[in-house]
């Protein structure tokens, strides 16, 4: 395997935030399962700690209806 040493994946976000890589994929992407708002939180909180950036995926707005990159 590969190292990408900066890096930062969605595993380390879950890492961060105490919740499985599906949960934080589930926050990014909106679903297709609820998250409580209290992981939803750190959840975001981890993703601004860590820097994460999804690579090319489109975050739907679910009150809007637009997409776009965070």
């Amino acid at each position: 395997t590969q190292s990408h040493s900066q890096r930062v994946t969605r595993s380390d976000v879950a890492k961060e935030a105490g919740t499985s890589v599906a949960v934080v994929s589930y926050v990014i992407n909106n679903g297709p399962r609820p998250v409580a708002e209290a992981t939803r939180q750190r959840v975001l909180q981890a993703i601004k700690k860590t820097g994460y950036r999804p690579n090319g995926i489109r975050i739907k707005d679910r009150k809007s209806g637009s997409a776009g990159m965070p």
